[in-house]
């Protein structure tokens, strides 16, 4: 009898024409390193009396299909995860390389259906209206450069052969932190211990009675940009900004050799002003919590731009 393993697991991206229906074509094979994605169902105990000490049967509550992905960030697939979060980007350029630019502000994001397949047992899941809630991901020295996409979907669909046919695939062409560079205002920020970057769509799920228990959909609110930023307390540039109330502009930018690269680029931060701390001989570290908000010029939080030889997305 096979047994499922993470190491033939497949995961297959389609976006969506009419949300919570499947493409019928146009998949991509993703990477990923694990997934949470899933459908659940609880069972609600009986408040029944009278028939002894005994309990009756439970009663099926609601279906809740929702989850993580954690997935590598490249110079390719990132895109479609960057399409998720902002909506379709507007790319530049006659040949390659081509500049995608996504934005944040968008009130329409698109519907994704995702599949993820165990070959040996066979079982192959396909989740339809997949909206992206959340991306983070964090930047420090070393280790793997990863981000997490925090999905709502609207369902499940368990098959025996694959829904997603032959998916496109992508050649992989990682990041990693030693491609990564910080800037705060056009200049080199320096100190820094590690960043963590979250944008969040902040879903409202439309939770209607339905007899088959799935949601109606999932719409965007207000977004949300958070993050921590840990520094070597070497100077007071940003506590004095903390102090001032001023916003400034942070890039996360990561550049491959061959060309290809990836820029996040928050054009107003806002810090809170930190506590200071000496905790010991070692060096004094400052903590920023900080929040973005919409810019005066350019006219949005955030822009994430993606370099590579793709076409579009």
């Amino acid at each position: 009898m096979a047994r499922a393993q993470g190491a033939r697991a497949q995961m297959a991206l389609g976006f969506e024409t009419v949300y919570g229906t499947p493409p019928v074509s146009g998949f991509t094979k993703m990477p990923f390193a694990s997934t949470s994605l899933g459908s659940e169902q609880p069972l609600l105990n009986s408040e029944l009396l009278g028939y002894g000490r005994d309990p009756l049967a439970p009663i099926k509550d609601s279906v809740t299909a929702d989850g993580d992905v954690v997935v590598p960030i490249d110079a390719k697939a990132f895109g479609f995860w960057l399409k998720a979060a902002f909506g379709d980007p507007s790319t530049t350029g006659a040949a390659a390389p081509y500049s995608h630019k996504f934005q944040s502000g968008s009130w329409t994001l698109p519907s994704m259906s995702i599949e993820t397949g165990m070959p040996e047992v066979p079982r192959f899941a396909m989740y339809s209206g997949c909206v992206l809630d959340q991306l983070s991901w964090q930047v420090q020295r070393s280790g793997l450069l990863t981000a997490t996409a925090r999905l709502v979907a609207q369902g499940e669909t368990i098959a025996t052969l694959s829904g997603a046919g032959t998916p496109a695939d992508l050649a992989l062409q990682r990041f990693g932190h030693f491609n990564g560079a910080i800037s705060r205002n056009g200049s080199a920020l320096g100190n820094v211990v590690s960043a963590e970057i979250t944008y969040a769509n902040n879903l409202d799920r439309i939770e209607t009675i339905r007899s088959d228990g799935k949601i109606d959909g999932a719409d965007p609110s207000i977004a949300a940009l958070t993050g921590r930023i840990e520094v070597r307390f070497a100077d007071s540039t940003l506590v004095t900004q903390a102090i001032n109330g001023d916003p400034c502009e942070i890039s996360f930018a990561y550049v491959l050799p061959s060309g290809e690269s990836f820029t996040f680029t928050v054009h107003a931060v806002y810090l809170p002003r930190p506590r200071i701390e000496i905790s010991g001989p070692q060096g004094v570290q400052a903590t920023f919590d900080w929040q973005a908000a919409k810019a005066a010029s350019p006219a949005r939080m955030c822009t994430a731009t993606l370099i590579n030889d793709i076409e579009g997305y």
